[in-house]
C-alpha cells in the first residue's frame, strides 16, 4: 500500500471510531436549534455558538489525530519486531487498551510455556534418535563382518540389504541434524574431485552389482562448501540414480563453473512430478511403483544446499534418463547459516 493511501486509511479509520461522537455533536445541535424555534428566539446564535464549536472541534481532533497516528506507528514497530516485553508496549491511556495489554501478555506467558515445553520434548527426542542413530550402527558393522566372512548369493543379498539400512540411518541422521537448530557448518575450501570419490567408493559394489558404468573424470576444481553436507548431497543423488537406472550408464561431471551434474540413463522422472520432487514426503509415480520410497531423500538435498547457499536443479524425461545439477558457484555463499 502506497503511503498516501496508508495516510488515508488511517484518517478514515480516526473518523470512524469517532462517527458517533460526531452524530451526537450534531444530534445536540439540533435539539438546541428546535427549543430556541420553539420559543421564539434567534436560530443565528445557535448556527454561531455551533460553527465556534466545530471550528473548536476540528482542532481538537487535528491534535488527537497527530497522537494517534504516533501510537499506531508505535504499535506498527512493536509488529514488526514482535519480540515482546511489558516494557516496549505503548503506555495504555485508556481503561480498555490496558486490559487488552493484560491480556497480551498473559497470552505471551503462556505461549512462552507452551514454547520452553516443546524446546524441551524437542531437545529429548533429538538426543534420543540420535542416540539411537549411533547405537544401531554398532549391530550393522558386526552384521557387515559376518556376511563379509563368506562369500555367497545368500550373504550378497543380505549385504545388500543391509547397504540399504545403512542409507536409512544415515538419512534419519542427517534429517535429525539439518532440522537442528544448532549450526555444525566447517566452510572452508575443499579439493571436490576429494569429495565425489568419497562418495563415489561409498556406491561402488552397487554400481557393480547392478552392472551400471560410471563414468566421471577427475576434476581439480575446489569449492568452498561443507564437506560432510556436500557429500550428503552427492550420495543422495547417486543413491537416486542407481535406484532409478536398471541398465546403461551414471556419468559424473564438472563444469569449469563449478556445477557438478549427475546424470543417468534410467527410467526418468514424470513431466508433471519434476516441480514437487524436492517436497518433503513427495515420492511421484516413481516412489509409489517402487514402494520403497520414503520422500525424504531429495527433500534432504534440497535442505542442505540451501543451507549451504548451493542450488540444486533437475531435468528429466521419461525413458531417457535424468540430470541432477548442483551449483557450486563462491559468488552464492553468504553468512546467514553461520
Amino acid at each position: 500500500m502506497a503511503k498516501k493511501e496508508q495516510k488515508e486509511h488511517l484518517l478514515y479509520k480516526y473518523l470512524y471510531q469517532h462517527r458517533y461522537t460526531a452524530l451526537m455533536f450534531f444530534c445536540y445541535i439540533g435539539i438546541f436549534a428546535i427549543i430556541f424555534s420553539l420559543y421564539n428566539l434567534e436560530t443565528e446564535a445557535v448556527f454561531y455558538a455551533a460553527g465556534l464549536c466545530i471550528i473548536l472541534s476540528a482542532i481538537v481532533l487535528s491534535i488527537q489525530y497527530i497522537f494517534y497516528k504516533k501510537r499506531h506507528l508505535q504499535r506498527m514497530r512493536i509488529l514488526k519486531n514482535i519480540d515482546l516485553s511489558a516494557d516496549k508496549l505503548p503506555e495504555p491511556r485508556t481503561l480498555a487498551e490496558s486490559d487488552y495489554q493484560d491480556m497480551i501478555i498473559a497470552l505471551k506467558h503462556l505461549c512462552d510455556q507452551y514454547w520452553t515445553d516443546w524446546q524441551n520434548e524437542r531437545s529429548e527426542s533429538m538426543d534420543y534418535y540420535t542416540t539411537w542413530v549411533h547405537q544401531i550402527k554398532t549391530p550393522i558393522s558386526v552384521m557387515r563382518m559376518v556376511l563379509q566372512s563368506e562369500d555367497t548369493k545368500e550373504h550378497r543379498e543380505l549385504a545388500v540389504e543391509l547397504f540399504r539400512i545403512e542409507q536409512y540411518v544415515e538419512m534419519v541422521l542427517g534429517y535429525l541434524r539439518l532440522n537442528s537448530e544448532s549450526s555444525d557448518y566447517v566452510f572452508q575450501k575443499y579439493k571436490l574431485d576429494t569429495i565425489i570419490k568419497q562418495a563415489v567408493h561409498k556406491y561402488a559394489s552397487q554400481f557393480v552389482r547392478k552392472r551400471i558404468q560410471l563414468r566421471y573424470e577427475p576434476t581439480e576444481i575446489t569449492v568452498l562448501t561443507d564437506e560432510k553436507w556436500l557429500l550428503f548431497i552427492i550420495e543422495q543423488l547417486l543413491s537416486n540414480a542407481i535406484k532409478y537406472t536398471h541398465e546403461g550408464a551414471i556419468t559424473i561431471t564438472v563444469t569449469p563453473d563449478k556445477i557438478i551434474k549427475i546424470s543417468d540413463t534410467g527410467i526418468g522422472i514424470a513431466e508433471e512430478d519434476i516441480p514437487r520432487i524436492f517436497e518433503k514426503g513427495f515420492t511421484g509415480y516413481n516412489g509409489r511403483a517402487d514402494k520403497k520410497s520414503t520422500g525424504l531423500g531429495l527433500y534432504l538435498c534440497r535442505t542442505a544446499a540451501d543451507r549451504l547457499s548451493h542450488k540444486i536443479s533437475v531435468q528429466s524425461e521419461v525413458g531417457t534418463g535424468t540430470v541432477f545439477a548442483v551449483d557450486l558457484k563462491e559468488n552464492k555463499v553468504n553468512t546467514l547459516d553461520f
